[in-house]
């Protein structure tokens, strides 16, 4: 998302209950032009009725979990097992997940939470104003099971009928133009946000899609070849299963064209370039920067052919992919269209569509052994479409509002902190550390939720039509965000909602956004410790601001402009940081997984958010004091508390398959590797712990990575 809600398509997507071609693309970050920055990469299947609240458990008597502990490891050894170990041992990953830990906790019970408020509305009429009555239609409409099996394919027959009747590459271009507005696939993305360079108007992006395995690696790779094997077996699943002629030799020349797309495909690290990204193109241009795609077709169909201009991301894949569609057969790109349109509707048609996309996507390419719960999918799928509209129910159910003003002090206290951080860097310029305070100054900040709500009144939706219903929320979700182009952009816009766990950090506003659903245990509990909540939430605040200053973050200024404002010696001091702290990600093993690593360009802004947010937390902490000893709670010091509320947040367990996927298309370091990475960098760490050279975890001051 970009500072907007994602579209219905994606959420449902990344939820695995709903339709979207380019969900399988790798976007590394949460909007078109990674201008929006998450907290946590997990999926958003859990937002949560009735009136009867569900209360969050807390983490011991002052907020941490000491029974989780495994106080027999050495913290300089594994500080993750010390903090969570006994907690790791006895935990078992529920068979309806693929990972496991705090978030998917809250995530768990934010979704019963929705899911017993969804319980509570009642059926009317879903084509009225009436947001109650259209959230049943949705709900209550996927729960019908036996309705949805009586269907079986028939849902796909209109859109497989459309496919057929293409008679040209025109034809095709239509039906890829229309697909955020629909069930479909493209070659080509896009998206309406906030323009980097006039981050006051809204402006069309472009991006490389039309891959079904996520990252080019996942073609191009030879370890990646028993995925490979098994996605053909599923294209001809589908293929099948919809009568689509010759599945089998189908199947593989989609894997054929998909190789290819991905042959021309930027890497992650490229995409996430913001210098490399923006590339501003005129539309009537377009059959010249990239010639054998129908643009003009594609534009209209898009219904974006209003404006004249927009942003391309990955500029030099262009040409090579358009060339591709020109080069394709039609019948070769008329099975690719269905076989993507049946792989994003399986999730909303009977049990033999869903459950075979289950098998592939969720069971064998991550490892989750049971399918989630109907009323779990329902609630996804619900929450995907009408998001805002549930979240204004939950606020008044789950945020009090005395937590927005604790979180405003808390803010305010870690931006001081990062201020005073500033001031004492000895490897920045003054005329750089100038631009950087504006920029902190500049901080915008949403707590809990927004102030006004999303209007769903125009939204048409019909008791007992699963399938329609997500039709008809797509091209709703469309026809907010087309219309923008050239306008001047939403400020207030919120890009998550409120029963969303996680935050993030949006350049393009220069804004850090806490949805309300995580502002409780682990994260952030009023009445816990102190020390606890500066290490969790504070870090986590530290993590959200210090995006305005990471790789990708700094290139932006306090108004939310892609431009440098950096001296040339300043950037190139940054840079040697940056790939230190790569390296050190990049070093890590996972024995389980031999030949993977961490790809520290990926997951760089993410590994800098944690270093210095947990480092200006730490400093916030300090001056919460004000010059006096921080008590000892149970034998553990302030700061001793400080660290452990940081990695008790990080608790993460994986299956295997899921660290694979992460590993390859996740644009975050695993959290278990997130729970002591870090500290290794941070002196305090070593003092508190009494970290020595003979512990695994040590390093060299001289090596440790200061950035911020």
């Amino acid at each position: 998302m970009k500072k907007s809600l994602l579209s219905l398509a994606t959420a449902l997507a990344l939820a695995g209950v709903a339709p979207l071609a380019a969900a399988h693309d790798n976007h590394a970050c949460i909007d078109a032009s990674c201008d929006m920055v998450a907290l946590f990469q997990a999926t958003p299947e859990g937002q949560g009725g009735s009136g009867e609240v569900i209360e969050a458990r807390r983490f011991g008597s002052w907020g941490i979990d000491t029974a989780g502990m495994n106080t027999d490891v050495k913290p300089g050894e594994d500080f993750f097992a010390y903090v969570s170990g006994t907690w790791a041992e006895n935990t078992e990953i529920p068979a309806d997940q693929s990972m496991y830990g705090s978030f998917l906790i809250l995530r768990d019970l934010s979704e019963a939470r929705v899911h017993r408020m969804l319980e509570g509305y009642q059926l009317g009429n879903p084509a009225g104003t009436d947001n109650a009555a259209k959230l049943a239609a949705l709900y209550q409409g996927f729960m019908d099971e036996a309705a949805v099996e009586a269907l079986g394919a028939k849902p796909l027959q209109p859109k497989h009928d459309a496919i057929r009747a293409v008679d040209g590459k025109d034809g095709m271009a239509r039906l890829m133009g229309e697909r955020n507005a629909t069930f479909g696939g493209s070659f080509f993305g896009h998206y309406v946000g906030d323009d980097q360079r006039n981050p006051d108007v809204y402006t069309l992006y472009l991006s490389q899609s039309g891959l079904g395995l996520g990252d080019r690696q996942m073609y191009l790779d030879e370890k990646f070849a028993p995925q490979r094997e098994r996605y053909v077996a599923y294209i001809a699943e589908l293929l099948q299963l919809a009568g689509w002629d010759d599945p089998q030799g189908n199947a593989q020349t989609i894997m054929a064209l998909e190789t290819q797309i991905a042959e021309a495909h930027w890497t992650r690290a490229e995409s996430r370039d913001r210098d490399k990204t923006y590339n501003p193109v005129k539309f009537a241009e377009l059959d010249t920067v990239a010639p054998g795609f129908p643009w003009q077709t594609y534009l209209a169909a898009a219904e974006v052919d209003y404006a004249d201009a927009g942003v391309i991301r990955q500029d030099t894949a262009f040409p090579k992919i358009a060339k591709i569609f020109a080069d394709a057969d039609l019948d070769t790109l008329k099975a690719w269209q269905a076989f993507h349109t049946i792989d994003n509707a399986a999730p909303l048609l009977s049990s033999d569509f869903a459950d075979a996309h289950f098998e592939f996507r969720s069971k064998f390419l991550s490892g989750q052994p049971e399918q989630r719960a109907r009323w779990k999918r329902a609630v996804a799928y619900t929450s995907s479409a009408m998001g805002e509209a549930i979240g204004e129910d939950y606020v008044e159910l789950y945020f009090p509002p005395d937590a927005k003003a604790k979180m405003d002090e808390l803010v305010a206290n870690v931006k001081v902190a990062m201020g005073a951080r500033l001031d004492q860097l000895d490897w920045m310029s003054p005329a750089t550390k100038a631009e950087a305070r504006s920029k902190l100054e500049g901080f915008g900040l949403k707590i809990g939720h927004p102030d006004e709500w999303r209007d769903y009144s125009a939204l048409q939706l019909a008791n007992g039509d699963v399938f329609g219903n997500a039709e008809r929320a797509m091209a709703f979700e469309w026809d907010y965000r087309k219309g923008r182009i050239g306008k001047p952009v939403d400020k207030a816009e919120w890009g998550m909602t409120p029963q969303t766990v996680n935050a993030y950090y949006n350049s393009v506003k220069n804004e850090i956004v806490f949805p309300a659903a995580i502002l409780q245990p682990p994260f952030f509990d009023p009445d816990a410790d102190p020390a606890v909540n500066y290490g969790a939430i504070g870090g986590v605040i530290g993590h959200e601001i210090i995006h305005g200053f990471d790789d990708q973050g700094r290139k932006s200024d306090g108004a939310g402009l892609l431009r440098d404002w950096w001296t040339a010696d300043d950037a190139a001091k940054f840079e040697a940081q940056a790939a230190k702290l790569g390296a050190q990600y990049e070093a890590f093993e996972f024995p389980q997984l031999p030949g993977m690593h961490i790809n520290g360009r990926v997951a760089m802004g993410e590994n800098i958010g944690d270093l210095g947010g947990l480092t200006i937390a730490l400093e916030a902490y300090r001056r919460s004091l004000d010059g006096k000893p921080a008590p000892v709670i149970d034998g553990f010091t302030g700061e001793q508390r400080l660290f452990m509320g940081w990695a008790q947040v990080w608790r993460t367990l994986w299956r295997d398959d899921a660290l694979r996927q992460q590993l390859v298309n996740g644009t975050h370091s695993p959290g278990h590797i997130r729970a002591f990475a870090p500290l290794r960098n941070i002196d305090a760490w070593y003092e508190a712990f009494n970290v020595t050279e003979s512990d695994p975890l040590y390093i060299a001051p001289e090596d440790r990575v200061r950035i911020w």
